[in-house]
């Protein structure tokens, strides 16, 4: 492993503070060195990458990652995919993240019980490039819930695992535990989508939840996230100490309070993306303004971005991740949920870059190795051609991240270096 000189860049190192012209030095898989100024930092071993001014900072985080949704409309086709396609089809998801600079991705659920877990491994092994993976299992709902779509004559192809009651849950959890998942997703309420079971619909039982929660607990470091848009499910998960709620759309003060009392430990990533998208960008897949409008997601769109506000006010930290691997979420758009944080949630583009890069190494349980760039900390960083302070846009085109570091080791190596190679070499 090369040992690597980042000269005449400008850091933005996700504390907070104004960024600023400085040198990097990676020494194995971590960084060594931060200084201000210029000529400041030397190695003689290290292969200097001229920046040109462009921006260095933490590789991004996505708080809410499918690697196994497939770009298709609707909820069935994920679970009808064979496991052979479906595992080279996430293997592929894999990579197109950490093409888009995201180093650090936090899984959400996957569409078959092992499926998210081989990818992580494959990850972790070199066998496939990748981000740092948190791997989910089948998201768990209850018979008549989120996922329970066929009709009980017919065979289940199902990407869920329908539970009925807490002994139910309690094999399920162990299976998956035993599978070796990093998390535990619980369908806690509906999805309007399915003209079945409304966002405001909470479908699983207190008995039931306590259950996933006393299970998975027994395993040292397992996370437990929800599926939870009704006011009802996000203040069961805070009754049973769920670590990570997705959506969050319908709050009330009760559930505002609790959030607050729990924010040092609690996350939400809404998925505004899903919400976005499906709103007001599915027309040519059926799903018109209109029809988005008399399903209920514009109203949850709106609902949702004046709770993330409050929340945001209360300091309760709220992550990107938008659902993405729909066919009007296709995988590689996830930086849209950044501009998103901007303009619709009235974030700064700093404190949106912060939500994905230093809160997003606390969601990896990593917060003094990932999400800054510190001394100390793994080397996950991203060199982007532009001033993401300036234009939150900028990580929506890729060929504007001109290098793509993960432990120490370029995925994208920027051009300059490689110019500079070339001339040592010749």
């Amino acid at each position: 492993m090369a040992n690597t000189l980042f000269k005449n860049v400008t850091i933005l190192d996700s504390t907070g503070g104004k960024p600023y012209a400085g040198e990097v030095l990676v020494q194995g898989n971590r960084i060594k060195s931060v200084a201000k100024g210029k000529g400041q930092l030397k190695d003689d071993n290290a292969r200097v990458v001229d920046g040109g001014g462009a921006t260095l900072m933490s590789g991004l985080c996505d708080a809410h990652t499918h690697l196994s949704w497939i770009d298709q409309a609707g909820l069935d086709k994920i679970g009808l995919m064979p496991v052979e396609e479906h595992i080279l089809y996430a293997a592929g998801s894999a990579k197109k993240y950490l093409d888009s600079g995201y180093t650090m991705c936090c899984g959400a659920a996957a569409a078959k019980p092992r499926l998210d877990v081989v990818i992580r491994n494959a990850i972790n092994s070199g066998q496939i490039p990748g981000p740092r993976y948190l791997a989910n299992g089948p998201e768990i709902s209850t018979i008549g819930g989120l996922g329970d779509e066929n009709p009980s004559h017919i065979s289940s192809y199902s990407f869920v695992e329908i539970i009925n009651g807490p002994e139910e849950m309690r094999r399920t959890v162990r299976t998956l535990l035993k599978e070796g998942v990093d998390q535990i997703k619980l369908n806690l309420s509906g999805e309007s989508i399915t003209g079945r079971l409304m966002a405001e619909d909470t479908t699983m039982s207190e008995e039931e939840v306590a259950m996933a929660v006393r299970e998975a607990r027994r395993k040292h470091g397992i996370r437990i996230c929800s599926h939870a848009r009704s006011t009802e499910s996000i203040k069961m998960s805070l009754r049973h100490g769920i670590d990570i709620i997705y959506h969050a759309s319908f709050v009330d003060d009760e559930a505002l309070d609790m959030l607050e009392e729990q924010k040092d430990r609690i996350f939400v990533a809404p998925g505004l993306g899903w919400l976005v998208q499906t709103a007001y960008g599915a027309s040519d897949w059926g799903v018109t303004p209109e029809i988005a409008a008399q399903l209920g997601y514009v109203r949850e769109l709106e609902a949702a971005v004046e709770s993330m506000k409050k929340m945001l006010a209360r300091g309760i930290k709220v992550l990107p991740g938008g659902d993405y691997g729909f066919a009007w979420t296709p995988h590689g758009t996830y930086a849209k949920d950044l501009e998103y944080f901007v303009d619709m949630l009235g974030l700064s583009p700093m404190d949106t870059i912060i939500s994905a890069t230093r809160w997003g190494g606390e969601i990896m349980k990593q917060p003094d190795e990932l999400g800054q760039i510190k001394e100390g900390f793994l080397a996950d960083i991203i060199l982007v051609d532009g001033d993401p302070l300036q234009d939150i846009k900028v990580f929506q085109d890729h060929s504007r991240i001109l290098g793509i570091m993960k432990d120490g080791e370029f995925h994208k190596e920027p051009e300059r270096a490689k110019n500079q190679q070339q001339r040592v070499a010749s």
